[in-house]
């Protein structure tokens, strides 16, 4: 039993673009889809499905190496359910120096760092990504 899934997700891409998998398959959660869905938006994946097989959803994510490295160069769980990270619009996370993003879980929905202090919003901050 798996007692954080947003870890096991960031681990499988951090351990997939270790030996240059094209693409990973994992266990489909609405959450997951939508981590998979900003990172795609924001360029660190390529594709993003939802795909049907014989009895669960799954999450099929592609992946992206330009120029032969991963595109995804540190990927990071900051709120564990252990210890639950919280910040208000104006304390956002500024990951290097905002060439990276943080996904942020606000009322109105997952979004970026960037697009949360636009909309002066706070939240849980779930990852980081550069």
């Amino acid at each position: 039993m798996i007692t954080d899934p947003i870890s096991d997700f960031l681990t499988r891409i951090r351990n997939a673009q270790l030996v240059h998998l094209p693409e990973i398959v994992l266990p489909y959660s609405k959450i997951k889809f939508a981590i998979a869905k900003i990172l795609e938006k924001e360029g660190y994946v390529g594709r993003v499905e939802k795909i049907e097989q014989a009895k669960m959803p799954s999450l099929r994510v592609e992946l992206c190496y330009p120029s032969g490295q991963p595109r995804i160069q540190m990927i990071s769980r900051v709120s564990r359910p252990s210890r639950r990270v919280y910040a208000k619009s104006t304390e956002l996370p500024r990951v290097l120096s905002d060439f990276g993003i943080a996904i942020i879980s606000t009322p109105n929905g997952m979004m970026t760092n960037k697009e949360a202090r636009a909309r002066h919003l706070g939240g849980e901050v779930i990852c980081e990504v550069s």
